[in-house]
């Protein structure tokens, strides 16, 4: 993995600033980078202080930390810790799962595709892989539904995707 793809799978799980340490100075090599999401890109030797100075300036522009906690019905979904809750229950979720869900918490109501669920969770060249995600969205739907064969929270769109209904 070289660094154009480390930059975007960080993009891909965070708005955390990205600064592109490189000895490649052409304009092509920044163009790719700052492009694949990295905030600011800095062509070696540097000294610590412009370092210091960049990475100051990249946390200024960086977005306030949103609340730590978002309520989605009867969800929890508590970002600092990296635990969702149902109903006061803490959920044991693998990674994946983990992801899978919290993206579908942070689309409510809304259909969300095979597509996109795949390339949020797998990355870009997961998006045909469907068969993955039906495992996935069955082992959560285990863990989340009163009754996985009659859910409630995670509706399928037939020939689409999924929604979530946080209410159940």
């Amino acid at each position: 993995m070289d660094g154009i793809e480390v930059c975007r799978a960080i993009r891909r799980e965070s708005e955390v600033p990205i600064i592109v340490l490189s000895v490649r100075g052409e304009e092509s090599s920044k163009v790719r980078a700052l492009d694949a999401g990295a905030d600011d890109y800095i062509t070696k030797p540097f000294s610590i202080n412009e370092l210091h100075a960049r990475v100051r300036a990249a946390l200024r522009r960086a977005p306030a930390s949103t609340d730590d906690v978002i309520r989605s019905g009867d969800f929890r979904l508590n970002t600092s810790e990296r635990v969702i809750y149902l109903n006061s229950e803490p959920l044991h979720l693998t990674p994946k799962e983990f992801a899978l869900l919290e993206f579908m918490i942070r689309n409510s109501g809304r259909v969300l595709t095979h597509r996109a669920l795949l390339g949020k969770v797998w990355g870009g060249e997961s998006t045909e892989q469907t068969e993955y995600l039906r495992v996935f969205i069955g082992n959560i739907r285990k863990k989340i539904e009163p009754d996985p064969a009659e859910p409630r929270y995670i509706l399928t769109e037939p020939w689409v995707g999924y929604r979530f209904n946080p209410k159940g």
